[in-house]
């Protein structure tokens, strides 16, 4: 099972005492800010929670699955999530 955003924005108004409108906003400025430090190349650090980076994959070679051909993936960068010993601890 997994939590979708409108859960999330319930839960923040349930136990932040606020409007539905209001958790809106705070997770849409939230989950922005950390998208938006990202995308200039920034680390985010949730101190207690974890750390939220930018990583480079280097090209590398695949196959289609449809035909079984040998393709060539090119270089990105994607998102990445470490967790801190806290949330780790806690999940354990």
């Amino acid at each position: 099972m997994s939590v979708t955003k409108k859960e999330l924005i319930e839960l923040v108004a349930k136990k932040g005492n606020l409007t539905n409108k209001a958790a809106k906003e705070s997770v849409k400025v939230f989950l922005n800010g950390i998208r938006d430090s990202l995308k200039r190349g920034e680390k985010v650090v949730i101190t207690g929670f974890g750390t939220f980076s930018v990583r480079s994959r280097k090209a590398r070679r695949g196959r289609n699955p449809k035909t079984g051909e040998a393709i060539t993936i090119s270089a990105r960068k994607a998102p990445g999530f470490t967790p801190g010993k806290s949330l780790k601890k806690a999940i354990k």
